[in-house]
């Protein structure tokens, strides 16, 4: 039943992120064509050729990777095609590092709309991108599955977090008309907005996780 469950929330989440993975590939094109609408435009810059690729290559990455995770995460493709799921795994590794990457030095050479303030959480959000996707491998590699399977729950939360930063944006705004938010990112929902789409399902998740591991040994 769980297995069924678990198929069932995976497949609706990849489905409701697929419009996001067309979205930010336009994006990235578009960007890098001068073409982009206003609110992404302005993290392009002209004559900044380098900084320019490692936004397209972190959006074009991260698409992939928001619906990759879920997809790579469902019992059926572990079950069904484990030397496919394998595979793939090692793909899901080298997107989540190269969206983590060329994120940190997008920061690093121009920082964010928001300031120091977003620049800080979404370097965080990075850098913990990558350390969930190397633990997931590693683990993988190391036969270790109840850990790999733990580590590939938060990679699946961190690979989905570009998708829930703009549902938590869009319910907001359809709720309150845009309250606490301007155009600066200053906003104090904007302030809550850059580590809200992680962490609170970061710890929820380590929650469950570790009940999960502890009903486990109590059963053991």
């Amino acid at each position: 039943m769980f297995p069924r469950a678990s198929n069932l929330l995976l497949g609706i989440l990849s489905l409701n992120v697929a419009w996001f993975v067309l979205y930010s590939a336009q994006l990235a094109y578009s960007g890098l064509m001068s073409e982009a609408p206003s609110e992404v435009s302005r993290a392009f810059f002209t004559g900044a050729p380098v900084s320019n690729a490692l936004l397209a290559g972190h959006m074009l990455a991260g698409a992939v990777l928001t619906i990759g995770a879920p997809l790579q995460a469902m019992p059926v493709f572990r079950t069904r095609w484990p030397h496919l799921h394998r595979r793939a795994g090692y793909a899901i590794f080298g997107l989540a590092v190269v969206t983590g990457l060329a994120g940190l030095g997008y920061i690093a050479l121009q920082g964010t709309v928001g300031g120091w303030w977003m620049s800080l959480w979404f370097a965080v959000y990075g850098l913990m991108l990558i350390w969930a996707a190397a633990n997931t491998i590693y683990h993988a590699l190391n036969k270790d599955m109840r850990r790999h399977m733990e580590w590939a729950t938060r990679l699946v939360i961190l690979a989905v977090g570009s998708w829930i930063y703009r549902m938590h944006y869009a319910i907001w705004f359809g709720l309150t008309d845009g309250i606490a938010s301007n155009d600066r990112f200053t906003g104090t929902f904007d302030l809550i907005q850059v580590f809200a789409f992680y962490l609170p399902y970061l710890l929820l998740a380590e929650v469950i996780l570790r009940y999960r591991s502890r009903s486990s040994v109590r059963l053991a």
